[in-house]
């Protein structure tokens, strides 16, 4: 538990074998529940996970390769059905470095009586100060991703929209249609925009850029397809103030 809360950590994998074991080492013990889903990888990476034996160890497979943002909602889903209260998410490679996690959860309790217990509190990479360094090409991106969505959405001043590392609490995600996120690449940026329009408060909150033997499955050709359309959800979203909305993604990322 966490500030007397129920805690569950979401970790979505694919193709993970060499690293979720260190994503799984670096959650800490006062994470009630670790809901890792397998967005159906092909190499060992659910093995790997069931053959751990931790009993707040919870593994979800998918039958087909869904997206990270699919496999989020599928864990946020289980996560609420085993009773959460918070809910972090900390990606199977290892790129979340669990001295931050207190932070990102302390954001959510410190605003929980003025927000009635909702709130979403996302990494900001670009904020850190600290000796960790952000490559150039990720960090341009970054930034352009984040003020195109802040431009789109409306948001407040947020930056690094792409960051994966998040906590949210039971009652935001009971405010959402999880169903009609955006299941793959852009994701991120579909739920900020989802989430503003509920009109529930988000925190940036200063992470640690980790980089390391992690591999990218992000091309130029997914950005340049899938971000616009996610942003044309976005735009549309707040012209009608839905939270909702079809799904018709199908490219891989």
């Amino acid at each position: 538990m966490y500030g007397g809360r129920r805690l569950a950590v979401v970790v979505p994998a694919y193709n993970e074998d060499l690293l979720i074991g260190r994503a799984l080492d670096q959650v800490p013990r006062y994470v009630d529940q670790i809901h890792v889903v397998d967005d159906a990888s092909t190499d060992r990476t659910a093995a790997r996970v069931a053959g751990r034996g931790e009993a707040r160890i919870h593994l979800h497979r998918h039958s087909t390769n869904r997206g990270a943002g699919a496999a989020i909602v599928t864990g946020y889903r289980a996560a609420l059905a085993e009773g959460a209260e918070l809910v972090a998410v900390m990606a199977g490679d290892a790129q979340m470095d669990p001295r931050d996690l207190p932070a990102l959860l302390d954001a959510l309790l410190e605003g929980a009586e003025a927000a009635a217990g909702a709130g979403y509190a996302k990494g900001n990479r670009f904020a850190w100060r600290g000796p960790e360094s952000f490559p150039a090409a990720r960090f341009l991106g970054g930034a352009a991703c984040s003020w195109l969505t802040r431009w789109v959405c409306a948001t407040p001043p947020l930056f690094d929209s792409q960051s994966g590392y998040t906590a949210i609490t039971r009652a935001a995600l009971q405010r959402l249609d999880l169903a009609s996120l955006w299941p793959r690449f852009g994701y991120p940026n579909d739920l900020i925009s989802a989430l503003t329009v509920a009109g529930v408060p988000i925190r940036d909150v200063p992470v640690r850029p980790v980089y390391g033997a992690e591999r990218s499955g992000i091309t130029c050709k997914v950005v340049l397809l899938d971000l616009p359309r996610v942003l044309r959800r976005c735009a549309r979203r707040r012209r009608t103030g839905r939270t909702g909305g079809a799904v018709e993604c199908t490219s891989a990322s």
